[in-house]
């Protein structure tokens, strides 16, 4: 049987499945053996246990999934109110025992297509993204947090074929941390840019974002360098999340191993430019993947700095759950390896309600119609595939 066959049949079946992006294609993952679905109780067991599986040396070695924003609050101490909720599990993962390569080219289009709805609703419009970014801007000033994360969330009823969008969404935006997951009652699919945890042996890297620029026919990555090296806002944002990725390398790290080795370059998108730094270090001994995951999750450069406080100003103004958005997918392997990303640019379909989550930093020399905007351009790769 073709891999393009294969993917098919797994499509039309009701077989779980999950893809993640990987260096020279795409990796697939199914024939589930367990399924965790995680909780405040047991998240702590489920990462302790990770890493004392004895391995076989083979590659499905691995539990892969991921943990949403609420329960990675929640693990760190943080308290989140009261707030409207779908009820859709709190993070996942799942004990594969087949692993497929797949070429960059994902050969599937839905053979029935779904008459999908397009039209969306914002759960905040432009006028009340005023009303909570002056309010954060007078945090700002306060010195509570210097930088913050606004969310604005776009939704609609309908039922969508998950495998059909993400074919066609790493056609035309392949990102780096693109993943998607099918199971029977959900489906998530992400061009998620942001890889948040990458550790080999005692070698640890993270890989923040912060800085967007919309395309245009007049830019290239070279034009979109120069921009963002000119522009205060921009590169202040920017330092100020390297800083705190590398603050929070620190607490699992060897002193003096934590360096930038890659900084403040360009990478391109389908609608936009991002600006990229690349952060590693060597792990301190007998670090857990617990301290890891506690250290570094949320990811900073989704929240705003310093991340903590910043934390508490959002989940206090929030009147929604996040769910998936800007919690980590990835995996755990039983030698203790782990890659995790943060989950950004991604669809959560669950009870036939689509949910696409966005996300712009504010600071002290912001503009409240620039950020609302620029949350619609990062929207857009996703809302695009419902037409």
């Amino acid at each position: 049987m073709t891999k393009i066959n294969y993917l098919k049949e797994l499509a039309e079946s009701k077989k779980p499945y999950i893809i993640y992006k990987s260096d020279k294609g795409f990796h697939l993952y199914t024939d589930f053996s367990k399924k965790i679905i995680l909780t405040n109780n047991n998240i702590k067991n489920f990462i302790n246990k990770a890493t004392k599986y004895k391995s076989k040396k083979k590659e499905t070695d691995i539990f892969i999934g991921f943990f949403g924003y609420e329960i990675l609050n929640n693990l760190i101490g943080i308290r989140i109110k009261k707030q409207k909720s779908l009820k859709f599990p709190k993070g996942i993962f799942y004990k594969p025992e087949t692993k497929i390569k797949l070429s960059n080219k994902l050969e599937y289009k839905d053979l029935i297509p779904k008459k999908t709805n397009n039209s969306f609703k914002i759960n905040i419009n432009k006028n009340s993204y005023k009303i909570i970014f002056d309010k954060f801007k007078k945090k700002i000033k306060s010195g509570e947090t210097y930088q913050i994360k606004i969310c604005t969330k776009y939704s609609n009823k309908t039922q969508i074929d998950a495998l059909d969008f993400f074919s066609r969404l790493v056609k035309t935006n392949l990102a780096p941390e693109a993943f998607m997951i099918k199971d029977k009652d959900y489906s998530i699919i992400s061009c998620s840019p942001e890889n948040l945890i990458c550790k080999k042996n005692n070698s640890i890297t993270t890989k923040p974002i912060a800085g967007t620029l919309k395309k245009t026919k007049k830019l290239n990555k070279n034009k979109a360098l120069v921009f963002f090296r000119k522009n205060l806002k921009e590169s202040k944002e920017h330092n100020m999340i390297v800083d705190m990725e590398r603050s929070d390398l620190s607490k699992i790290c060897k002193t003096g191993t934590v360096k930038i080795l890659r900084k403040k370059i360009v990478e391109e998108y389908k609608d936009l430019y991002h600006y990229v730094s690349l952060i590693g270090g060597k792990l301190k001994n007998n670090i857990s993947s617990l301290d890891i995951i506690k250290a570094m999750m949320p990811g900073g450069s989704v929240i705003g700095c310093p991340k903590i406080s910043t934390l508490n100003l959002l989940n206090n103004q929030e009147k929604e759950n996040r769910n998936i958005y800007t919690g980590s997918f990835g995996y755990i392997k039983f030698n203790g390896d782990m890659r995790f990303n943060i989950i950004i640019r991604s669809i959560l379909n669950y009870k036939q309600r689509s949910e696409i989550s966005v996300a712009s930093g504010v600071v002290i020399d912001s503009n409240a119609n620039h950020e609302f905007n620029e949350n619609y351009i990062k929207a857009k790769a996703l809302i695009d595939l419902y037409k």
